[in-house]
């Protein structure tokens, strides 16, 4: 068995490092858990972690689809600093990710499917560089040691020597899962491949750190075996329908064939079962991992996040997938459990959390600075059961649609800047929800009237305040990678300096929330 983390290395002053298991459930949207109050989904082992950890209720996605929700996830910076805008756009090599920092800290990061981040172009060796072809690839810094991109390979491959006669396409595989017994899923397969690692990291006595990506609940809307019985679609509710007064992008959405719910309601009942039973599969492997750590004697040892990389409509407005302004694209699962930090386990933060703050806290708990780059902060007070005072009241996220347009009409740089105006920007406040878009025009919802996000605000002076809500939180977070460096007596300093309040004094330090040592500006987001 491997030491306690607490547990001291020779030197008093050293603290073992702890293992990390980092798991992305793709497209899990925040309401989907039981123990968030669910009427019908049935998640035994997320509630399970979540009673064993902190539980963030209003956690939120920076972006979607894929790639621009886990280039936020994996950086902690918004879309608007690392300009990952659609699957396909490249991301910045300046930038660091946890991956990197984890492998400065001594780990050797290990990647279990996919995180969808494409190479930046100017590494590439030459027009021939068979990372050009996909933006499926893998993060810097981590060692793939299960690879599943798209076209799930090892997967197919793997059904095919069991005997299974399997379409080419992926999807068309995918789709076909409720044909198979649950334990040749994709989710299943995963898992076998991470416990078989975990057992052998295990053997060496070092810490470790695993990511593990997992595909689902993401569509094909088809559960894995019995998981597709899982719930009758008779006692699965309807999702709200879309306002008689929508905003044009909603109008056009409805008309997109990749977006737009299908008609009647026992179609939509079946697709909202099928997303749970993917749900409860999910929640399965949870519980897999979780036994086989506890038999290992890893599991209080090992730092457990998940967290998805974007929500799903599932219906809601009359969409599916996840697109567009509504938070059921953006509002996500997000469980934390540090077995060093118990004073929180157990409760549920109410609180604005993001994506951004996922890489910040990762660096608290394995001991290294946050970059500078980071528009997140750590949730480590969280964990340790405090109240920030300077926390964000909303919540922020970003949707790029220019990749629906730039195939139709023609762009001449640098003149035209047309496409920087097929964007929209999200305050998600506990009252309202203000939607700006590039082109100056905005929506804002009341959601203490209605939460269902089809009863707007027309005030003007509530409109502007929160208009200058969200221009204060865009000015606030401005790229600062330099910025936060200083040229001085022949060296590179910080500015400004550090102050003691905003970083633990060890991996296991409590916060300092002395009013005397609180920042001097408002709350994280200024406002």
């Amino acid at each position: 068995m491997i030491c306690c983390l607490a547990t001291l290395t020779g030197d008093a002053d050293v603290v073992r490092r702890p293992n990390v298991l980092l798991i992305t459930l793709d497209q899990f949207r925040a309401d989907c858990l039981s123990c968030a109050g669910h009427p019908v989904v049935r998640t035994p082992n997320l509630d399970r972690l979540a009673a064993d950890g902190v539980r963030f209720a209003n956690h939120f996605s920076q972006a979607a689809p894929c790639s621009p929700g886990r280039a936020a996830l994996y950086t902690g910076t918004y879309q608007m600093n690392n300009r990952v805008v659609s699957n396909g756009t490249p991301l910045d090599s300046r930038f660091d990710n946890l991956a990197l920092t984890a492998r400065r800290a001594g780990y050797a990061p290990a990647l279990f499917g996919y995180t969808d981040q494409g190479i930046d172009p100017r590494l590439a060796t030459g027009p021939d560089d068979p990372r050009l072809n996909t933006y499926e690839g893998v993060l810097p810094g981590f060692d793939p040691i299960l690879h599943l991109p798209t076209e799930l390979r090892p997967w197919l491959g793997w059904l095919r020597e069991l005997g299974y006669d399997l379409p080419d396409d992926p999807d068309a595989a995918l789709a076909t899962e409720p044909e198979r017994p649950a334990e040749h899923g994709v989710s299943a397969f995963l898992t076998d491949h991470l416990i078989t690692w975990i057992e052998q990291q295990a053997a060496t006595g070092e810490p470790w750190f695993a990511h593990a990506s997992f595909l689902r609940p993401h569509p094909p809307y088809a559960a894995a075996g019995d998981w597709s019985k899982a719930y009758d679609p008779a006692e699965v509710s309807l999702p709200v329908p879309p306002a008689d007064d929508r905003h044009p992008l909603h109008d056009h959405m409805l008309e997109h064939p990749f977006l737009i719910a299908p008609d009647g309601e026992a179609s939509i009942r079946a697709l909202r079962a099928q997303y749970y039973g993917m749900i409860s599969d999910v929640d399965h492997q949870m519980g897999r991992l979780r036994a086989a750590l506890e038999r290992l004697g890893q599991w209080d040892d090992t730092v457990v996040v998940v967290v998805a990389d974007h929500g799903e409509q599932l219906g809601d407005q009359g969409l599916i997938e996840k697109a567009g302004f509504f938070e059921a694209s953006y509002r996500v699962i997000a469980l934390w459990r540090d077995p060093r930090r118990t004073g929180a386990h157990g409760t549920v933060v109410e609180r604005f959390t993001e994506n951004v703050d996922v890489f910040p806290t990762l660096c608290d708990a394995i001991g290294v600075d946050v970059p500078a780059q980071c528009d997140g902060v750590p949730l480590t007070p969280f964990l340790d059961g405090d109240e920030p005072p300077w926390w964000r009241n909303a919540a922020f996220y970003e949707w790029d649609w220019r990749d629906v347009v730039l195939a139709f009409r023609q762009f001449p740089w640098p003149w035209d800047r047309r496409p920087e105006t097929f964007h929209l920007a999200v305050r998600r406040s506990a009252d309202r929800a203000y939607v700006h878009f590039g082109d100056g025009g905005w929506r804002c919802f009341d959601l203490a009237a209605d939460p269902s996000w089809r009863t707007e605000i027309h005030d003007p002076a509530v409109v502007l305040g929160e208009a200058q809500a969200m221009l204060e939180w865009r000015m606030n977070h401005l790229d600062r990678t330099m910025t936060g460096l200083l040229l001085q007596d022949g060296g590179i300093g910080r500015f400004p300096p550090e102050h003691p309040a905003m970083r633990p004094r060890d991996p296991l330090a409590t916060w300092v929330t002395a009013e005397a040592d609180l920042p001097a500006t408002g709350t994280v987001d200024g406002d």
